[in-house]
This record gives structure tokens, C-alpha cells and sequence, in this order.
């Protein structure tokens, strides 16, 4: 036999199944899966991005308001009937299984089947992970490459800060609209 067999890291594993439970996802724009793994090696919960229980999906009605008014990804998440894949995963979990644990997210661009290059979660997920206090977050970088993150290590999101983002959001809006006219 010529092919070694060359066995997944943990973590290429726990991507893989947080792929697979992306295609749970009832988006028409993005399919998020997240696995959160205990400190012990264990799948604790999954969730993917879609509506709140009760609630018609967007893929159900067949449009998706965000897409239909143009917003730029990242922003106005207020808009979107969609819970994230991090959230539905917390809510979803036991959370003296949750705390110390790893959770995995993997994104994939509906329109184009191609990986999302991620280098954090928003800013609600971020505080859902720290009030969770999971230890570890795995995303996919830019070449899909993984990238491991201590949420701890992520800046605080001070009053000051929100406010610079938010202002930057509206410079490079109003940029686009002068830049279309």
C-alpha cells in the first residue's frame, strides 16, 4: 500500500462535524454551524444560524431582507430573523458541560458553496461565549486555514469602541452611496 492514511487533528474533526451541521442552516446567505466540545473531548451541543423556534424560516419564505436591501455583511444584524450557529449551540447545552470548553464555527457562502474566511464572532455571539465561558475558539482563516483564539484575549467592548464601529460602518456606507452615484 502506497497512501498513508494521515488520521484529522481533533480540531480538523470537530470543523468537519461543524460543517456538516451547517447544512442545517435555513439562511439564504450564509450557513453557520458551530460545535461546542467539553474540556473532556465530548460534543456537548450544536447549532446552526436560522430562525427562532415557532418562527417561518427564511429559506420557508424565500427571501431574505437583508439580502433584498443590500446590507453589507457584518452589519445590521438587528435585521435578520436568523440565531446564530454560537447562540443556538449555548443555548442548546448544558452549561456545566459548556464552561472551559472549545467551540468550533464554520461558515460556507450559500450562493458560491465556498468556505467564509471568519475572524471572530459579532460582537452579541462574543459575549454569549464569555458569559459562557468557553475557553476556545475555532474558526476557519483566510486559505481555511484553522485559527484557535482565547476569547479572553478579545478586545472589551467598550462604549468607545462600539461608537468608533459604528462610525466607521456609516463612513464606509455613505462612501459606497457616493461611490454609486
Amino acid at each position: 500500500m502506497t497512501d498513508k492514511y494521515i488520521r484529522p487533528t481533533k480540531d480538523e474533526s470537530f470543523m468537519e462535524i461543524a460543517e456538516a451541521v451547517s447544512m442545517r442552516s435555513t439562511c439564504l446567505r450564509r450557513r453557520y454551524g458551530a460545535v461546542i466540545v467539553s474540556v473532556d473531548g465530548r460534543i456537548v451541543s450544536t447549532g446552526y444560524n436560522g430562525s427562532p423556534r415557532t418562527r417561518a424560516n427564511c429559506t420557508d419564505l424565500g427571501v431574505c431582507l437583508r439580502q433584498e436591501l443590500k446590507i453589507k455583511p457584518g452589519t445590521h444584524y438587528e435585521l435578520c430573523r436568523a440565531v446564530h450557529a454560537e447562540a443556538n449551540a449555548i443555548i442548546n447545552g448544558d452549561p456545566l458541560d459548556i464552561v472551559g470548553g472549545t467551540l468550533y464555527l464554520c461558515g460556507t457562502d450559500a450562493a458560491t458553496n465556498q468556505p467564509t474566511a471568519q475572524n471572530r464572532p459579532c460582537p452579541m455571539c462574543e459575549r454569549m461565549i464569555l458569559n459562557a465561558q468557553i475557553s476556545r475558539v475555532v474558526l476557519r482563516g483566510e486559505g481555511g486555514a484553522l485559527v484557535s483564539i482565547d476569547p479572553r484575549q478579545w478586545e472589551d467592548d467598550t462604549p468607545g469602541r462600539i461608537k468608533a464601529r459604528i462610525l466607521k460602518q456609516l463612513e464606509e456606507e455613505k462612501q459606497e452611496h457616493t461611490d454609486g452615484l
